[in-house]
């Protein structure tokens, strides 16, 4: 396929998926996922709660939370080097507000699947509960007009990476959970 038959595709597919946002409930869903995942803070907040709640778990959660962060901040390194610019308003009037000009790869896309990635290895119901917000997060940037699909595969392909190369570090954690008692601290015997 040439590149200018995928860019068209491209541009076809965001303007059906844009299209949706016609729809008050929609545009209105899309909004709110599109605010939440703001500099990844429904994810950070998600982990952070994690880690205030899940005792046992706490250094896997707050962990989990740093590599989101990382991930996020990969992303809009990623973003300062590449330099795509944002779908033209002419063409697509977003339906939100964008912290910047540059659309490639979507920070919201890999905060999200950073998190799929990085609650999914903590607790199974991470993943169950994370993999259905994440996806209608990334589908979210394309109803709002403020990415191209390929900004968000590329997105969720970095956040997915990030979060795995920290598995280790996220199963150190939780092996030290689950063999030395609350918090993952070690236990002093004397």
């Amino acid at each position: 396929m040439r590149y200018a038959d995928w860019a068209g595709a491209e541009r076809r597919l965001l303007a059906v998926l844009r299209g949706c946002g016609r729809r008050t409930p929609v545009a209105t869903a899309a909004r709110a996922l599109s605010f939440g995942g703001e500099h990844g803070a429904l994810w950070l907040a998600a982990g952070l709660t994690g880690a205030a709640v899940d005792r046992r778990r706490r250094t896997g959660w707050l962990r989990g939370t740093a590599l989101i962060a990382g991930a996020h901040l990969a992303s809009t390194g990623v973003k300062r080097v590449v330099r795509r610019p944002r779908p033209g308003a002419a063409e697509y009037e977003p339906l939100v507000r964008t912290a910047g000009r540059h659309s490639f790869p979507s920070s919201h896309a890999t905060s999200a699947a950073a998190a799929v990635v990085a609650f999914g290895a903590l607790h199974p119901a991470g993943r169950r509960l994370a993999a259905p917000v994440a996806a209608a997060m990334c589908a979210s940037r394309l109803v709002v007009g403020v990415h191209y699909p390929t900004d968000v595969a590329a997105g969720a392909l970095l956040g997915a990476a990030t979060a795995a190369l920290g598995r280790r570090w996220l199963g150190a954690a939780r092996e030290g959970a689950a063999h030395d008692g609350v918090g993952g601290e070690r236990r002093r015997t004397s």
